[in-house]
């Protein structure tokens, strides 16, 4: 499998199970003896360390790394769970990209793979009109999508792949996550449905169900 540099992972919406989904991922990229860390692109609920750091390094069974310690895989975290650009008005923060850019140079300067998890959906404001899809489509990062079988996920799920095609964003995964398979009947047509989307629309990109965590 030849895994990207970078790979920024978004969902379908905040609940999608992104940060599980990035932990699970990290662990695949491991076993293929890749040196992977994963960083949060900005953390917003929370005030010293980023909880979805937490639940990747949980997953991965490493405990928290040195450069969690120093706040690289987590370089903007603000109080208030909303959205960055509502969170950094009620912090009275600005936003600066930056800071997330150089974060990522550092970590790639000494590991095969970053994988940056995103902070809500592709739509979700970071500064006035500028888009978390604008953040994916300047640096030209591989994009994973992360759905569900919640009822309204194949709207979801397709809404966002119209949107990262418009974009011109690779899609490198989109990743099924089967913690959500509450009613088996939906769960088992929207995981189809996806498939079979994927298959006609987006041939090159890999379609992976995570094991239930």
């Amino acid at each position: 499998m030849h895994w990207p540099s970078k790979l920024f992972v978004t969902g379908t919406d905040t609940d999608a199970g992104k940060s599980y989904a990035t932990g699970w991922l990290a662990n695949k990229i491991a076993a293929d003896n890749r040196k992977v860390i994963t960083q949060k692109f900005i953390q917003t609920g929370n005030r010293e360390f980023s909880e979805d750091i937490q639940v990747h390094r949980k997953i991965m069974g490493t405990g928290l790394l040195p450069a969690d310690l120093l706040h690289i895989t987590a370089p903007i975290i603000m109080s208030y769970p909303a959205s960055p650009e509502l969170a950094a008005r009620i912090d009275g923060v600005e936003i600066d990209l930056g800071i997330v850019d150089q974060a990522t140079k550092t970590l790639l300067a000494e590991y095969d793979t970053v994988i940056v998890e995103g902070a809500g959906g592709l739509m979700v404001p970071i500064k006035g009109d500028y888009l978390t899809i604008d953040y994916i489509r300047e640096r030209n990062i591989s994009a994973v999508l992360v759905t569900n079988g919640k009822l309204g996920s194949i709207n979801h799920t397709l809404l966002s792949l119209r949107a990262i095609s418009d974009a011109g964003i690779d899609l490198f995964a989109v990743i099924y996550n089967p913690y959500f398979d509450k009613d088996k009947i939906i769960a088992e047509d929207t995981r189809n449905y996806i498939r079979g989307w994927l298959r006609n629309h987006f041939p090159d990109t890999l379609f992976m169900e995570m094991s239930n965590h």
